[in-house]
């Protein structure tokens, strides 16, 4: 009876161990590399096999810089295939870094979209996408009640209605998001996006622990097939460095019965390619509060007015003066 006990409690074991070695193989084996980037970044020429890239990016040998730590700079790296995955998992090691110690900014972005390489102002991409954006926010507006610092990241769904309001740093439209303290970091960072049975979770890996720590997690996210990875960062007024290390795209092996809601029947034969990109649940808005209007003086009349201001105090000291050398002098004549 013992002998067969023990039999029983080491065939589970092996079951296990064996269930977990396959569940990381399987992740290995089905990364694709067709919406991947890894070193080395360019093929012939200065091109990139399966990526395209547009604006201030600039590719390296050990990186692919989207903005330098420069002002009013875009740049995007966009995968030139599109993405039938349904189930799916997005790893990005980036580094954002720069001389700003306190001011700095705007962010990066990553996306999955209808449309690609198309500039705009949403952190170098175009506003009413179409698609799922995950943006690393690290400059507050300061427009509205802030329950979070910076840098941000939060998750937008969009489709193709929504505007992206910087004013009010996109908290409007957010489904989640967390802090993540993440610039000018001596070790590696690393982000993951993963989309699985229509639940998005965004992870971290700041911390140089060689673990992911979760962000933001949410379910009823509904996405279609056929869109277009990519990457976007822009500057401002602030600026920063946004590098790009590597991209990596993996099919999600899951089990059977688990491919959708509904097992392997109804919900996996669904067409996914014609749906329009949905959330069933956004963070409640805060409101919006509009911009202090600029003064209607311009720089010269200012510079004029603090002018004669300062003529003005100038000869208020000097007939002071004057008034005291005369008063002086009276005195000393009633003396004599």
């Amino acid at each position: 009876m013992r002998t067969k006990v023990i039999h029983i409690l080491t065939y589970i074991l092996f079951l296990l161990s064996s269930s977990h070695i396959s569940a990381e193989w399987n992740t290995k084996d089905y990364m694709k590399r067709e919406h991947s980037l890894i070193k080395p970044y360019q093929g012939s020429g200065m091109s990139i096999p399966y990526w395209d890239f547009m604006g201030s990016t600039m590719v390296t040998n050990n990186y692919v810089r989207l903005t330098p730590d420069l002002q009013s700079k875009q740049g995007a790296l966009w995968n030139s295939l599109p993405c039938h995955v349904r189930n799916w998992e997005l790893q990005v090691h980036f580094r954002v870094h720069g001389k700003g110690k306190e001011l700095f900014g705007d962010g990066l972005a990553m996306w999955y979209a209808k449309e690609r390489m198309l500039p705009g102002p949403v952190f170098g991409n175009a506003d009413y996408f179409q698609g799922l954006s995950v943006i690393i926010d690290t400059y507050s507006n300061h427009n509205g009640p802030h329950n979070h610092q910076h840098p941000y990241i939060s998750a937008m769904v969009n489709n193709g209605s929504l505007h992206y309001d910087h004013d009010r740093d996109g908290t409007h439209t957010q489904l989640a998001g967390c802090e993540a303290k993440l610039r000018n970091l001596a070790h590696d960072t690393h982000i993951s996006v993963r989309y699985e049975q229509d639940t998005l979770t965004v992870s971290t890996d700041i911390e140089n622990k060689a673990a992911w720590k979760e962000c933001l997690k949410v379910g009823g996210v509904r996405l279609p097939t056929g869109y277009y990875f990519g990457l976007s960062a822009a500057t401002g007024d602030l600026s920063d460095n946004h590098d790009i290390l590597s991209v990596k795209l993996y099919e999600l092996d899951l089990p059977a019965g688990q491919a959708g809601t509904g097992g392997a029947g109804a919900a996996d034969e669904e067409d996914r390619s014609q749906i329009s990109p949905s959330a069933a649940f956004f963070e409640s808005p805060r409101d919006h509060v509009e911009d202090p209007k600029p003064s209607s003086l311009s720089g010269i009349k200012i510079f004029l007015l603090m002018m004669v201001g300062a003529i003005a105090i100038i000869a208020c000291v000097v007939i002071g003066i004057m008034f005291y050398q005369k008063h002086q002098e009276h005195s000393r004549k009633r003396l004599y």
